[in-house]
């Protein structure tokens, strides 16, 4: 029962902290008086409104998350080959560990434009979310690997596993917790780095594309409307990635062991 109540309280104290800021939404909206500067709620909600009942609408939403989330896949694969290449040899790690540095530390409006010169308009959304996604997911690998149990190891060469059953049956184990955290972090940062990209590419049918379209053209409202859309799509994503974790952590053999 206590459980149930912690829970409640907790959606009930989200609920009154998301109505707080819609008021402080509205009182700025009002403040200012003008709707091309700060458009309230309901001018917002009505401009999503006419766009939700368009086919096009959907469309460049159904578009947008297939290139974001193809570059992510192909991001988080990248970056635990990286890992694995540069947690196996010192050469690796040597030629490969300052390309993928560079890439964190460069700004990503820099590699935009640089694709934009020798990529399709589409192609730029799913290069560039797998560029942001491969160093999170590499840098926490790494991380992880160079704070593993020891003892594990030592216990695999005690008992001559092999490279790679030990790779399979000790290293990959321990590596999962910092893979599931760095999966969450990536996917943030490759949807808000793939809609930035879409902005400044302009494919055909894309969130990024509207976002863009409708600052040109002073339409405000749907600019809010096109921005709280992806809000909310990058809230559902990451609650589907958090599901398939906790899926994942109680199908474990931990989890089966510790609710026995």
């Amino acid at each position: 029962m206590e459980k149930k109540d912690t829970g409640r309280n907790g959606k009930i104290g989200k609920l009154l902290a998301a109505l707080f800021w819609i008021a402080v939404w509205l009182l700025a909206a009002l403040a200012v008086g003008k709707e091309l500067i700060l458009p309230g709620p309901v001018s917002v909600i009505k401009a999503l409104g006419r766009l939700v009942v368009q086919g096009s609408f959907w469309a460049s939403i159904l578009l947008t998350m297939f290139r974001i989330m193809l570059g992510y896949f192909l991001g988080v694969t990248a970056g635990c080959l990286l890992a694995l290449a540069c947690c196996s040899s010192r050469t690796m790690d040597t030629l490969f560990s300052p390309i993928v540095r560079m890439v964190r530390a460069t700004p990503v409006a820099s590699f935009i434009i640089l694709a934009m010169l020798s990529m399709s308009k589409g192609g730029v959304p799913v290069l560039i979310s797998a560029m942001m996604a491969t160093p999170v997911v590499w840098g926490n690998l790494v991380e992880g690997f160079a704070s593993r149990d020891m003892k594990l190891s030592e216990m695999a060469a005690s008992y001559n596993l092999g490279r790679w059953k030990t790779l399979r049956f000790v290293h990959i184990p321990s590596l999962m917790p910092a893979l599931k955290a760095s999966c969450l972090t990536a996917l943030g940062l490759a949807w808000k780095s793939g809609i930035a990209a879409e902005v400044l590419s302009q494919p055909k049918k894309a969130i990024g594309t509207n976002i863009y379209n409708s600052k040109v053209y002073l339409e405000t409202p749907e600019l809010f409307a096109w921005t709280s859309s992806v809000i909310v799509l990058s809230l559902i994503l990451e609650t589907v990635v958090k599901k398939l974790i906790e899926r994942q952590r109680g199908g474990s053999p931990e989890a089966e062991g510790g609710s026995k």
